[in-house]
């Protein structure tokens, strides 16, 4: 061998183990980013980015599995937002997805249209050649699968590649279930302390109003002998107000009492509603098309839940509205959540932090996901809540 074939080979050499180098780099420090968030949206949201990033990929993707096999959560990176509302709906779990659900055993091909397993995209859908996907596990149980597709510095994935992602795949079981049980810790001290602040209320300062709202009512019925008309509106005027605080704080209770949500945007909306109008006999009128919400992420459908209730709960204790609307509509920049009531209103100004409102809450939770928060109102002229989330 020459010299200069000698020197061209440890030069390749050098330059792969550069490279190789600072893709370990990478990895390092992409899971030192996933470790480092605890919300679970944040993680999945994090983990597809740095999947993407590292390998060189176009596309890149997170589907968690439910107890059917078929695709509960779906999270993406790559794909721009106008491409991402044209497709109908999003991966349903069949195909090269569903083999690698059923089957958790890494997935490396140079041509998907190729495979047998492969069954074609929905209307749409951008063209995708090669393939890699690898299963998310820990201690036998599949928490999810990365898929990655089209490899940007070649024709398809390398084995290199293929133990890149298997290694980030091993972080990723870690913070997930990290996730999870930080969530798990948070939502149950929550629900704890919701049902014994509920219990409470409804045994003891509800009864015990009660038992005075009878006792005035039989005074009124003593004093209507003698009909004392100032002494009667008085009275009535007591009762009156002891059925304004017992109607408050049944909402309260309402607003206390845990809500869980299956994942059905519509169905956890409507069941919402059914509670506000039988609590406090209001009427909501409720817009929200499924095509509007089909290419939202878990993520997103869980915070429109989440801001609904929240907004519900507040119209219920403040707005003394005699008309709700809440409208889903996509936009140019999303789609956009709409909660208007006719009540009362007020100054925002007024409420620096928005604690008392739950709004610093909203606002919190569109942001976290790169959205908007708006709201209007005044008083006397009702109040508007407008949050607006990219299709990511």
């Amino acid at each position: 061998m020459s010299d200069q074939n000698r020197y061209e080979i440890e030069e390749y050499t050098r330059q792969q183990l550069a490279v190789r180098n600072r893709q370990l780099a990478a990895l390092n420090e992409a899971a030192l980013a996933i470790a480092a968030e605890l919300t679970l949206e944040k993680v999945l949201e994090k983990i597809v980015n740095s999947a993407r990033e590292l390998i060189g990929a176009q596309y890149a993707a997170l589907g968690v599995p439910n107890a059917e096999g078929n695709l509960e959560t779906f999270v993406y990176s790559g794909m721009p937002t106008e491409l991402a509302m044209q497709i109908p709906h999003l991966p349903e779990g069949h195909g090269l997805l569903g083999a690698l659900i059923h089957d958790p055993r890494p997935i490396r091909i140079p041509r998907i249209a190729d495979d047998p397993r492969s069954v074609g995209f929905p209307l749409h859908h951008p063209p995708m050649e090669s393939f890699l996907g690898v299963p998310v596990l820990a201690v036998g149980e599949v928490l999810g699968n990365l898929y990655l597709t089209n490899k940007l510095t070649a024709d398809e994935f390398t084995e290199y590649d293929l133990e890149l992602v298997e290694m980030l795949a091993a972080h990723v079981a870690v913070a997930i279930q990290n996730a999870r049980l930080y969530e798990q810790v948070g939502r149950l001290a929550i629900v704890d302390e919701r049902a014994r602040i509920g219990m409470d209320l409804h045994d003891g300062v509800i009864q015990s109003i009660y038992a005075v709202g009878l006792i005035l009512e039989s005074t009124r019925l003593e004093i209507q002998k003698n009909h004392t008309a100032e002494a009667d509106t008085l009275l009535e005027n007591a009762i009156v107000g002891l059925n304004d605080t017992i109607r408050d704080i049944r909402n309260f209770i309402l607003d206390l009492r845990p809500h869980r949500f299956s994942g059905n945007l519509e169905q956890g909306l409507s069941r919402l509603v059914r509670e506000f109008q039988v609590n406090t006999m209001v009427p909501v009128t409720l817009s929200v098309p499924p095509d509007v919400v089909a290419m939202l992420s878990t993520p997103v459908v869980r915070a429109i839940f989440l801001t609904t209730q929240e907004a519900l709960a507040n119209i219920a204790r403040h707005a003394r509205a005699s008309e709700v609307s809440i409208t889903a509509q996509r936009g140019s920049r999303g789609v956009e959540l709409v909660i208007v009531d006719n009540g009362r209103g007020f100054d925002p100004s007024t409420i620096k932090q928005a604690v008392g409102h739950g709004l610093a809450n909203m606002r919190a939770r569109a942001e976290d996901l790169k959205g908007t928060f708006k709201i209007r109102s005044a008083p006397g002229h009702g109040t508007a809540i407008y949050l607006t989330f990219p299709i990511q």
